[in-house]
């Protein structure tokens, strides 16, 4: 078997995508291994579960740093762990092109909507609001323009009758557990032959 493919997962809360990868991590034959959880906020409670797993973890300020110092801490913590692959995982921060040209073709993100649709915040409210019969999620690859790198993996959920943006965002985040571990396992298997 291949060794696994370190990987840094990038959260700003809860961290619910970062534990979904964690758990499927937790398999010996999963062809990841997540060894560095980062954030732009100290207070994220996601980081307590990283710390709960054995995983280590990279809290830095992002407000009090400022971009450029907190994206040089950042790279340098990443690269400092051997990280190969960047998962974005409900991280809110949009990060520099210079950042993102450094580690081209090594993230990814999770975006809760059917790319190229809905590209930024309040997704499912905006799906919503345009009557659309479907939803979704995608896991793409980092880009510097926001929410417009190539398409790994989606997944759909229907629209009902009734949904407001809670009922729906719940749907879709359930996809999202399931999607992500798996594109990175696809990738991970890719990058590692």
């Amino acid at each position: 078997m291949s060794p696994r493919l370190p990987v840094g997962v990038l959260i700003s809360g809860r961290g619910s995508n970062m534990s979904a990868l964690l758990e499927a991590a937790a398999a010996p034959d999963y062809p990841a291994c997540i060894v560095l959880v980062g954030t732009d906020r100290p207070d994220a409670a996601g980081l307590a579960h990283a710390r709960d797993a054995g995983v280590a973890t990279l809290a830095l300020d992002a407000r009090a740093l400022g971009r450029t110092a907190f994206e040089a801490a950042l790279d340098s913590g990443l690269r400092a762990r051997g990280v190969e692959l960047i998962c974005l995982a409900g991280f809110m921060r949009i990060l520099s092109a210079d950042f993102v040209e450094r580690w081209r073709g090594r993230a990814l993100n999770i975006h809760p909507s059917l790319l190229p649709a809905y590209k930024g915040l309040d997704t499912h409210a905006r799906a919503l609001a345009d009557g659309v019969a479907e939803h979704g999620c995608t896991v793409h690859w980092v880009t510097p323009e926001l929410d417009s790198g190539g398409i790994v993996a989606q997944a759909r959920v229907p629209v009902k009758p009734g949904d407001d943006p809670t009922s729906l965002a719940a749907r879709v985040l359930e996809q999202e557990h399931a999607l992500y571990p798996r594109a990175l396992a696809h990738i991970a298997r890719a990058l590692n032959r």
